[in-house]
Formats: structure tokens, sequence, C-alpha cells
């Protein structure tokens, strides 16, 4: 199996960083990685780096217990000059389900995060995650 980086669009106020995965935990430290190498870049405090770290930690887990098997984790990080934006997909198994609103997962999400949605449909899961840097 390969890990693939693929460079996308870049305006003049948001890069867009691409990366696909095998969908398999193995391989959730390159994603987490590129999330604290992004928001570092952004200048998030310590803490707020950590918190998006477990937060795209926790999405990837939601995603990757719905999963096709031999699937591919899509991950898409856009980088405006004060916000990252995550957004992860995988292709899911028949009659698949994310986590309810209500449970600890998203819980975990909503505290670590600016806001973060989902959503389900024609086979795909796609978590999003933004976080905005705290003023300093």
């Amino acid at each position: 199996m390969s890990v693939t980086q693929l460079t996308g669009r870049t305006t003049a106020d948001e890069d867009v960083v691409h990366l696909t995965v095998p969908a398999d935990g193995g391989y959730l430290s390159v994603l987490r990685t590129a999330t604290a190498g992004l928001a570092a870049r952004l200048q998030f405090a310590l803490d707020e780096i950590e918190d998006l770290r477990i937060a795209v930690d926790e999405a990837c887990a939601m995603l990757l217990a719905i999963a096709t098997r031999d699937a591919e984790l899509e991950c898409s990080f856009a980088v405006t000059e004060d916000a990252l934006t995550v957004e992860v997909t995988v292709p899911t198994v028949r009659g698949a389900k994310l986590p309810a609103e209500s449970s600890f997962a998203w819980k975990v999400l909503t505290a670590l995060t600016t806001s973060a949605a989902a959503t389900a449909a024609d086979g795909r899961a796609t978590i999003s995650l933004l976080t905005r840097r705290a003023a300093h």
C-alpha cells in the first residue's frame, strides 16, 4: 500500500493540501503529523495544535469503523489566514451510520474544534472540522 500526497489549488487567500492514505489505523499518524504541521504554519498555540490532532484522530476513527475493505481515506486541508478546515472522506459499507451528534465521539469533536459536521450519502461519509486560531 502506498501513501500519496497531492497538492491542489492555491488561491490568494486559501491553500488546499490533499492526502490519501489507506483506511487503516496504522496510517493515521501521517494525517496527525500533517494536521500539526499545517496548524503550526498558522501559528496555532501548542494546545490548539494538540486539540486539532486529537479531533482529526477521532474523526478518522469514526470513519474507519464504517469504511469498506481496502478503502482509502481522503483528507483535504484548507488553510486560510486564521483557520484550518480538515475534511476526511471514506467509502462506507452499505447501511453504515456515523455516530449520533449526541454521542461521546461527537462531543469530543465539538469540544476540540470551532465546528464539526458530517454527511453520509452515495456510499461515502465525510467529516469536516473547522478550527480558528485563538486571538493572541
